[in-house]
């Protein structure tokens, strides 16, 4: 009697770090989530085949006994194709992720099963429902999952040759940023929830790297409790990377803690230069007098910096992309992803421009970061294609390159060619840039944060949306 086998898949991304740029390698894997789903599964039960589709083809003839497709917006929409051609051979369907877990009517259509947010929790349900031959509906958990005891992701499953970053460790899930572009708090909730700092270390000394990227929305969230981990890293011989938020990248011991741990790259989402468009969107903890500074003070510990910049928003005009690349330029930024802002279905951006009928496109596919699927308020879309494109050529750019470039100090001339090439060769091929999406149909399924805002007007325009849609009685459970 062979093996129970569940195949567990992601979609094609095409996106600038998760596309096979040099060597047949992609800068990023995106299966950390899958990972994590993976080790819920008793291996003495079943087999876990894994395929990411950004570098293999998928076996659409593997005899598999359920199907996991985990999808962002991007790329639902080639889940669901997924999705129908594993359903046509009988093969019953799941699927999770950002985007299901936000539409879930919507991939029902394509799937037997949704799991909403966190899988943790909900996986023994789902898998003695498939045994029983009954998986169906809607699965989610009452409550979020602790982090304490989690299982040890399945590096094992890894095609660890066809990516520059292959191993993600998850110290927390949450973010007390309420950024209205975002879907984090909203999917994983505004408190931050830590996993054992041991067990942290435990899955860091065996997971069969010494580079690793900590996987949260934001490291430096706090400030004991980053101290705490780094502490119990120092002479491990552990290279790391993390996203943080500016407001404690600047703190001096957190710096000279990081340093002394092994870190090597700090990803900052700055979003803007400007103060007035950081207000707007809720993303005051970022102060762009403090840059120049901040930059500074991270490379003098030998850690580079990567800036993470977006165009799009209300205050922006025509003058902003010029000025945000040779910013990063003079101020030393080490690399940047300029990204083009998207209203993702359920955040308070989608819904701010719904209720201003300035959604354009509907097509999912398009909400990539690069194309534009909103009419922008001060200037024309294809001013904002090409300044979005003209501001990543600037900044990639040779005279950049070699401006920017660490000739001396302890920063790791090494990782910051290959981050700067991947980046620079991904941008310059990359066709979307080249596109305005073209108006579509309205979707007809309202979106439904797994978490809601708690702030009332934010809230209410959710439950608002969702009962014009129709979606009574999600409406009606949101309220209890």
């Amino acid at each position: 009697m062979r093996s129970r086998v569940i195949h567990l898949i992601n979609p094609k991304t095409d996106s600038l770090t998760t596309r096979p740029i040099y060597m047949k390698r992609a800068l990023y894997s995106p299966l950390a989530g899958l990972l994590a789903v993976a080790a819920c599964i008793p291996q003495d039960r079943y087999e876990v085949v894994l395929t990411d589709e950004n570098i293999e083809d998928i076996d659409f003839d593997l005899d598999c006994d359920m199907v996991g497709i985990s999808a962002m917006t991007s790329y639902v929409n080639r889940g669901y194709q997924i999705a129908d051609r594993f359903r046509a051979r009988g093969i019953p369907v799941i699927m999770g992720g950002v985007h299901p877990s936000f539409m879930p009517k919507e991939a029902l259509s394509h799937a037997d099963a949704v799991c909403i947010g966190e899988a943790e929790l909900v996986m023994p349900r789902i898998l003695d429902d498939l045994e029983k031959g009954d998986l169906r509906g809607t699965y989610r958990s009452d409550k979020l999952c602790p982090m304490e005891g989690m299982p040890m992701p399945r590096y094992d499953l890894v095609k660890g040759h066809r990516y520059v970053n292959k191993t993600f460790v998850q110290t927390s899930r949450g973010c007390h940023q309420a950024c209205t572009f975002c879907a984090e708090p909203l999917m994983n909730g505004l408190k931050f929830r830590y996993r054992p700092i041991p067990e942290v270390i435990h899955e860091m000394e065996t997971c069969g790297q010494r580079t690793v990227s900590i996987n949260d929305a934001d490291f430096f969230g706090t400030r004991e409790r980053p101290k705490e981990l780094m502490k119990a890293l120092r002479g491990r011989g552990i290279k790391w990377q993390a996203g943080v938020t500016s407001k404690l990248a600047g703190d001096d011991e957190m710096l000279e803690l990081a340093a002394e741990s092994g870190c090597t790259m700090m990803s900052i989402g700055f979003e803007s230069i400007s103060r007035d468009t950081l207000k707007s969107v809720h993303k005051s903890v970022n102060r762009p007098d403090d840059y120049v500074r901040l930059v500074e003070k991270i490379h003098s510990h030998g850690i580079m910096v990567f800036g993470l910049f977006m165009f799009g928003f209300d205050t922006d005009d025509a003058d902003v992309f010029d000025e945000t690349a040779q910013f990063n330029i003079d101020a030393g930024f080490d690399m940047t992803a300029y990204s083009v802002l998207t209203p993702y279905p359920g955040t308070l951006t989608w819904y701010e421009m719904k209720r201003a009928g300035r959604l354009v496109s509907h097509d999912w596919t398009k909400y990539d970061q690069a194309h534009i699927v909103y009419t922008p308020e001060r200037m024309e879309a294809e001013t904002l294609r090409d300044g979005h494109r003209r501001a990543f050529r600037t900044f990639y750019s040779g005279s950049s390159m070699a401006k920017r470039f660490p000739w001396s100090g302890p920063r790791d001339r090494t990782m910051w060619t290959i981050y700067n090439l991947f980046m620079k060769k991904g941008a310059a091929g990359d066709k979307r840039f080249k596109q305005v999406a073209p108006e579509t149909a309205k979707t007809q399924h309202a979106p439904m944060p797994p978490i809601l805002p708690t702030k009332k007007d934010w809230r209410n325009a959710i439950l608002s949306d969702a009962e014009t849609a129709g979606a009574f009685e999600t409406a009606e459970k949101a309220r209890r």
